[in-house]
């Protein structure tokens, strides 16, 4: 079984456009949307949840009013303005870092823990999905990738599927980091633009360092050719396969708001360069 990462180093180059359409190509496999902070698989690929899990990390603390004495240590002693005037915790502002219940002479507060969001395993026509989604303002986004990843691994051994296919989070943090560890390969999606090719060097540099292969997809090209060939000069210096190219198409937005791939849309079309970038990915992986 092989783990096949998509990254993009910054949002919008249209990296979850990309894992969608590869969904329906190749062999059986498992998708697993790691953009947990904004994920956005699943408006293309219409999941039918079947499991839903409560994901919780850190901990919150929990004042009990009728124990509280209203003595105000855990007022002077919390560093992150999170104990309002009358003594209620402000959840918003907590770290979690537990002095309140530390310094309270009464154990007025305990500490419980945190609701960070939800995690799925849905069925698409793709095959299984698992996928996730962290609550507004919530942290610790790179543990629950892990626990898509692993969750998705545990999947495809129980189907016996030959792929896990990731949408991976953008950017290079701690999200990124937990998207590329141990997997097989990368896909960098890149878009000719000064900030992309800045990212994608990035990136490239992340799986460099967990020495992970990766490939490159330039998306959107036609805007800016002198910028499309600064990709293409970087990747002949990296050692980094060109998997193709498409064509900046409003073909693409059409097949969305159709909540259909482009392979789907526009299958002899952008669908059949996908098809040739997949062979590219296959014969690679």
């Amino acid at each position: 079984m092989k783990q096949l990462v998509v990254v993009s180093g910054k949002g919008g180059t249209g990296k979850t456009s990309l894992t969608a359409a590869l969904a329906g190509l190749g062999p059986k496999k498992v998708l697993a949307d790691c953009d947990v902070d904004a994920a956005d698989l699943h408006l293309v690929l219409h999941p039918e949840v079947l499991e839903k899990q409560d994901f919780y990390s850190g901990e919150l603390p929990v004042r009990d009013p009728d124990r509280c004495t209203s003595c105000g240590l855990c007022l002077e002693h919390c560093r992150f303005g999170a104990i309002s005037e009358d003594f209620r915790i402000l959840p918003e502002h907590c770290e979690g870092c537990a002095v309140c219940a530390f310094v309270c002479p009464t154990g007025a507060v305990e500490m419980r823990r945190r609701h960070c969001g939800f995690q799925y395993r849905s069925k698409t026509r793709f095959g299984t999905m698992i996928h996730a989604e962290l609550g507004t303002g919530q942290e610790n986004s790179g543990k629950l990738v892990t626990s898509v990843r692993n969750a998705a691994m545990e999947q495809a051994q129980a189907e016996g599927a030959d792929l896990v296919l990731v949408d991976g989070s953008p950017g290079v943090g701690c999200p990124v980091i937990a998207s590329l560890t141990n997997t097989d390969a990368a896909v960098f999606v890149a878009e000719p633009t000064v900030s992309a090719i800045h990212d994608l060097k990035r990136v490239h540099a992340l799986a460099k360092y967990f020495k992970i292969p990766g490939l490159a997809i330039i998306n959107k090209t036609g805007i800016n050719p002198g910028l499309e060939e600064e990709i293409r000069a970087f990747c002949a210096a990296e050692d980094i396969p060109v998997a193709g190219a498409l064509p900046y198409d409003m073909a693409v937005t059409k097949a969305q708001i159709l909540g259909q791939t482009i392979v789907e849309y526009d299958p002899n079309g952008l669908g059949r360069l996908v098809q040739d970038i997949w062979d590219t990915i296959a014969a690679n992986l």
